[in-house]
């Protein structure tokens, strides 16, 4: 594999900020919510610089993005990409950096005249963070066939807005079927949302695998009452039961290390200063590099459940709504990675991923890899998030040699992917 093909930093850096205008935040984030008027704009911003480079854009009916740049030979794409909705308060970078660089990598073969042996495909995927459709990476879920499309079309925002009906609002129902679309692999870069990186002075994470996580609703009911007029011990305070399972959470986080457990959702009702709280809704997410130690740690919270609100006199209801099992990557697309990093000149370690990605789900029916560069301080989901320019020019460069050496890799076999579809 020779390095005779660059990618254009200053580029690349100025459409990260360019689309970053597009849900821009007070305090420099970015709130994009999946399937929102602002996510119909970058979709149609992203549609339109992969037309420019003489790309086919298709949609699926799961509102997936694919810009195809047809090769030399009849062999499924080797795709790339990552997905450009954001949570809330979200940054500039998660997500958006992955679709841009693989956006600039496609520029870079046009500009070249660089013909590949396979397709090459931009992916924008949908609902990645799942913030507003819970769980997350919903149309990855479906694409990968390990969740429904009925039930993924069916999941409801905090307003009862199906996710049906948004993605019918903004135009993106796409007619090729979810999954009806075979890879001869998958490529995603992203910043790695931990302070690993940073920490050891290294340019770029060889991602190997992800750890396993589960997501959870839960419901706690007592009786709404009179602050005034009921006396402690005969309120059924579902708030407090919340609060002591949400504190138990913590625990079994701390005791299952390098385990993570997590209250990020909470709602409160009916929510007012003078009424004993009836109802909380919550949402917990655990995870665990180790599958059998998540189960051991799933054991602990519904263990927890009954222990906490039997004796307050409050009911509970659990639900576990998504789950990933631990996953390692593609020999030959982790290797792909390695290759890259050490050509390019950087310096590198290999990482487990503790947050989910598309990459993940895609794994299940072709080959895939990450790659993962540092961000500042290790924030991510958060408007403070941060990854230079050199480092989001490093990542995008190995993302264009992991591919070229991938490409490389299909022509040699003939198109026979080890491990594909």
């Amino acid at each position: 594999m020779m390095r005779n093909l660059a990618i254009n930093a200053e580029r690349l850096w100025g459409e990260i900020m360019e689309t970053a205008a597009i849900g821009a935040t007070p305090k420099g984030g970015v709130c994009r919510l999946t399937l929102t008027d602002l996510d119909r704009q970058v979709r149609d911003w992203f549609k339109a610089r992969a037309e420019q480079l003489g790309c086919r854009v298709t949609v699926d009916d799961m509102g997936a993005m694919f810009a195809r740049r047809d090769g030399t030979a009849n062999v499924p794409p080797i795709a790339f990409g990552s997905h450009l909705d954001t949570q809330p308060t979200g940054g500039k970078f998660d997500g958006v950096l992955g679709t841009l660089a693989a956006l600039e990598t496609l520029r870079t073969l046009v500009e070249a005249g660089y013909e590949t042996y396979a397709p090459i495909e931009v992916v924008n995927w949908t609902n990645e963070e799942g913030s507003r459709f819970a769980p997350a990476m919903v149309s990855s879920g479906v694409f990968a066939k390990v969740l429904e499309k009925d039930w993924a079309q069916s999941r409801q925002d905090r307003d009862g807005m199906t996710f049906a009906a948004a993605l019918d609002g903004i135009g993106y129902r796409g007619t090729e079927r979810c999954g009806e679309h075979p890879l001869s692999a998958f490529f995603e870069l992203h910043i790695e949302q931990g302070p690993i990186l940073e920490a050891e002075g290294k340019d770029i994470g060889v991602v190997t695998g992800v750890q396993a996580m589960r997501w959870y609703e839960v419901t706690v009911t007592g009786q709404d009452a009179h602050t005034g007029a009921t006396p402690m011990h005969l309120r059924k305070n579902a708030l407090l039961g919340a609060a002591r399972l949400i504190d138990a959470v913590d625990t079994i986080g701390r005791k299952h290390t390098p385990g993570v457990a997590t209250v990020g959702r909470i709602e409160n009702r009916p929510n007012s200063p003078n009424v004993v709280p009836g109802e909380v809704f919550f949402m917990v997410d655990l995870r665990h590099p180790d599958d059998g130690t998540l189960d051991a740690m799933e054991a602990d919270f519904r263990a927890a459940l009954p222990a906490i609100c039997e004796p307050l006199g409050l009911a509970v209801t659990v639900q576990r709504i998504w789950e990933q099992p631990a996953l390692r990557f593609n020999a030959d697309c982790v290797m792909a990675v390695r290759r890259a990093a050490e050509l390019s000149g950087y310096s590198l370690r290999d990482i487990v991923s503790g947050a989910g990605h598309d990459a993940a789900y895609v794994s299940r029916v072709a080959p895939a890899a990450m790659i993962f560069v540092p961000c500042r301080g290790g924030i991510s989901h958060n408007e403070a998030e941060f990854s230079s320019k050199e480092q989001c020019a490093k990542g995008a460069q190995v993302l264009l040699q992991a591919v070229l050496d991938y490409d490389r890799m299909l022509a040699e076999r003939g198109g026979a992917a080890k491990g594909g579809r």
